[in-house]
């Protein structure tokens, strides 16, 4: 699987959000707006609920810069549009629930034994993205572990200087 570097542009995917409604990346990057994509490994999970919780206070900061955030997880529609409901997200959620999506970026664990859940196929890493106006990469963060949070400071401050 290859990687995406800083510079390259976007690579393109189509997944549906919590109103099953189509969502198609290259829609938004032709609106001329930066894009986070936010990837973790699922929803009502500590760690998740912390890291999109943080990310719907920061909201207001995100959209100085008019950009559009979109999380995603290999979590069913279904499952995420309660997860935005009972977390009042401000910002679209997606599912890769065919895993083409983590896998397209490169930002999936073949299994979760690293903490203790060997069974658990092929779930997101925790990750963010952010392309610029013109769909380049800006900024990529990737973790292995995923209990590990972004640094969400840096990711306010890249997409305000877009």
């Amino acid at each position: 699987m290859a990687e995406l570097n800083l510079g390259e542009n976007f690579l393109d995917f189509s997944l549906y959000n919590t109103d099953l409604k189509e969502v198609k990346l290259s829609d938004y990057i032709n609106q001329g707006k930066p894009v986070v994509l936010l990837f973790f490994p699922g929803a009502f999970t500590s760690v998740c609920t912390k890291e999109l919780c943080t990310f719907r206070d920061k909201m207001s900061l995100l959209n100085k810069a008019n950009a559009v955030v979109f999380g995603i997880s290999v979590d069913s529609p279904f499952s995420l549009a309660k997860f935005k409901a009972e977390n009042k997200l401000n910002f679209d959620l997606l599912s890769d629930y065919n895993r083409e999506v983590i896998k397209l970026y490169n930002v999936y664990h073949e299994d979760l034994s690293m903490i203790g859940l060997p069974k658990l196929k092929e779930a997101s890493k925790r990750a963010v993205f952010i392309f610029d106006k013109k769909g380049k990469l800006a900024y990529k963060w990737v973790s292995d572990h995923p209990g590990k949070e972004p640094d969400y400071d840096k990711v306010v401050e890249i997409v305000n200087s877009l």
